[in-house]
């Protein structure tokens, strides 16, 4: 990997960082009432994050003092050693880059609060107050502390500092250049477990991306699933980063039991948990770009009428230091002797590359890697292609289906889902017409399988040879049939079209769509030939998922279609439209020509679905593609990557006009390239922005 790494940093002129924000959920191990023991712990915590390389760090509910003091949260004296020892903590860390929660009892005036503190290189940025006091069961909260006041308890001197906010909302935003999108919300315990959670102004109202959680949630049977799924959830249902720290070993066992059970989340997945009772620490890289996006591509994103708004948003730096921090409405400019932000060169150092994110994206983004999950989405993938098929073919009242069956992967999958839309509807197989037309390519090898598939799958196959009638235009255009060129090519794709067509006619069916997203999105189809159909069965479905498709349909059948299957999933992807080689082998070869497709479909997942920069994208796959794929898939170089990335961007735009005009296909995935759906994009746009960052990825 480091060779990687260092071979496409080599291709950069300048240190860059893609979004990636490294965050950490720990569990000090503490005592109920020993303030100066826990604090040892905590700055332990706040040291093993910082060799973790992470700039965040939440850790759990009133760890300064113990979630479990009990009555003792209205003693004074512990109250004044918490404040004392979140006083010695930021001094300890004030040359730390790190934001990191503490949680510890407030007292002002006639209340205790349960608050949060945030610090950040020696400065207190506010103290977030728990806004819904658990006191069921084995909960009594309010007895001891009062809920966050609604407009907050303003600024408060506390731990030697100014002033700073002591409320229900606080959202702390990073000032440094580039790092506009580190946005941090706080919340405690209950407040994730209720109807409304604070978060939800956060995110929406203060554009918080990540929201730490600062809990004592004791362990009973069954619990952890259900804390999970909480997690979970609220980072799906705000686009956003949600690191979850729990009180664990230390607190008093009297009637409880606590995990220290950590999480951190990312859109709706788990991506770093520790095991019950570990006390191990949860790092996770967050791709804050990725975040942002999903935000700016749903409408349904905004803040509305729902949303509290009381918000309290405080800037910070990383670069801050205790005795230079703000006093309470000074900006952080006009601090003496204070720098506003870090310079822009250091920000790199805040932010990850891609090269170095403890989770590289998976190679093939649209095929899930575990094998039980993967065989259930391409069981629901055939039935969602069926099911639009199906409405289309009730809809028209058609009972017969034809397809060009050439024997290659796209083809059979077309036919799969036609029989088995045929199946749903109760007509017969044979209202299926599979059409062989071989041309100037075809090999014995595809014809010969297409043949058999259709026998074994009891449909209509018939052979309409294509040779004679190309030959005949070729002499109607002047064409000269030794002359193997793109006209050479075209003509018989658009010959077999127009015999499908014909045929559909003459049936009273319509013509099955069989070619896959991934070529519709480098536009590796002719124009009016098998660019076009009656209904484009496979239009949503990338090259990658479409050999497991076929896999798993092989799978499912068994017997000789099985064996079938497996040997058109072993032929070359290829048109087949240059004569064969002189052993009648397959001469013309898809990927060699426009490039794996393992990686156009990387390519055009983490464009489309995120809108990423090429350079980024680039990172991402040499990260992804370093080493080969647990399938026997290749490892890419870099150089390599970079070559058919260009290809795919260079592609992409230029053939958009094909896609401007596609015929109607289902949607099966969270891409798509319908100019009816997902994808609308001028035919004539410049690809000259993107090529040339490409290009700055050079040597």
């Amino acid at each position: 990997m480091d060779e990687v790494k260092a071979a496409c940093q080599a291709t950069s002129e300048i240190a860059v960082s893609d979004g990636y924000l490294r965050i950490a959920a720990a569990t000090p191990k503490i005592r109920v009432g020993d303030v100066a023991g826990n604090a040892a712990a905590i700055l332990e915590c706040v040291d093993a994050a910082v060799r973790a390389g992470a700039r965040v760090l939440a850790l759990p509910e009133l760890c300064l003092t113990g979630y479990t003091c009990g009555d003792l949260f209205h003693d004074r004296a512990l109250l004044r050693a918490a404040e004392s020892a979140l006083s010695g903590l930021l001094e300890d860390t004030s040359d730390t880059p790190l934001l990191f929660t503490v949680g510890l009892p407030v007292a002002h005036r006639e209340n205790v609060y349960n608050c949060v503190a945030a610090c950040c290189a020696g400065r207190l940025l506010g103290l977030t107050v728990k806004r819904h006091l658990p006191n069921y069961g084995e909960f009594y909260e309010q007895r001891w502390f009062a809920p966050a006041p609604m407009n907050g308890a303003g600024f408060i001197p506390f731990a030697g500092q100014d002033p700073v906010p002591l409320m229900g909302g606080i959202v702390y935003t990073c000032s440094d250049p580039g790092l506009e999108d580190v946005r941090i919300g706080v919340e405690v315990c209950e407040d994730l477990w209720v109807p409304n959670p604070p978060s939800v102004d956060m995110a929406l109202s203060g554009g918080a991306t990540v929201i730490l959680n600062a809990s004592a949630s004791s362990e009973v049977l069954g619990k952890s699933a259900y804390r999970r799924s909480l997690v979970s959830g609220q980072s799906a249902r705000l686009y956003c980063a949600y690191a979850y720290a729990n009180a664990g070993e230390g607190e008093s066992t009297t009637d409880l039991v606590f995990s220290g059970e950590n999480l951190i989340a990312e859109n709706g997945s788990i991506v770093a948990s520790t095991s019950l009772f570990s006390r191990e620490m949860a790092v996770a890289d967050v791709d804050l770009e990725k975040l942002t996006a999903e935000r700016r591509r749903s409408n349904t994103w905004r803040a509305g009428e729902w949303c509290m708004g009381h918000l309290q948003t405080i800037d910070f730096s990383f670069a801050e230091t205790g005795e230079d921090a703000p006093a309470a409405g000074e900006s952080i400019a006009d601090a003496p002797n204070q720098p506003a932000v870090l310079p822009a060169e250091d920000t790199e150092l805040l932010l990850n590359s891609a090269l170095d994110v403890l989770r590289p994206a998976p190679r093939t983004p649209f095929v899930p890697a575990d094998p039980t999950q993967r065989a259930a989405s391409c069981e629901e993938i055939l039935d969602l292609q069926a099911a639009g098929l199906k409405t289309r073919l009730a809809h028209t009242g058609t009972h017969s289906a034809v397809i060009g069956l050439s024997g290659g992967l796209d083809s059979t999958l077309a036919l799969l889902v036609t029989v088995r839309a045929f199946d749903m509807l109760g007509l017969p197989r044979t209202g299926v017409h599979a059409v062989s037309m071989p041309g100037f390519g075809t090999t014995g090898r595809t014809k010969s399988n297409a043949e058999r598939l259709a026998e074994q799958l009891g449909v209509d196959f018939r052979t309409i040879a294509i040779g004679g009638a190309v030959r005949a235009h070729f002499a109607d255009i002047g064409h000269d049939p030794s002359v193997t060129d793109v006209t050479y090519e075209n003509a018989q794709a658009r010959e077999r079209t127009q015999v499908l067509m014909d045929l559909s006619n003459e049936l009273g069916g319509f013509v099955i769509g069989t070619g896959d997203l991934s070529e519709l999105a480098l536009g590796w189809a002719t124009y009016n030939a098998d660019h076009m159909s009656m209904y484009g069965v496979n239009a949503g479905v990338p090259k990658t998922l479409v050999r497991h498709l076929v896999s798993h349909a092989a799978d499912s059948l068994g017997g000789e279609t099985a064996a079938i299957l497996r040997d058109i999933l072993d032929t070359p992807v290829s048109p087949e439209l240059l004569p064969p080689t002189g052993d009648g082998e397959i001469a013309q070869c898809t990927e060699e020509l426009v490039g794996p497709y393992e990686l156009h479909d990387f390519f055009l997942f983490h464009m489309m679905r995120y809108g990423f920069a090429p350079g980024k994208i680039y990172r991402m796959a040499c990260r992804a593609f370093a080493e080969p794929g647990v399938d026997g898939a290749p490892a890419y170089e870099p150089a390599t990557i970079l070559f058919w990335l260009r290809t795919f961007y260079r592609r992409f735009f230029a053939q958009q006009f094909k896609r401007s005009c596609l015929p109607d296909g289902p949607k099966v995935g969270s891409v798509s390239v319908s100019p009816r759906g997902d994808w609308r994009m001028p035919s004539d746009a410049s690809a000259a922005l993107w090529l040339e960052e490409i290009d700055s990825l050079t040597a």
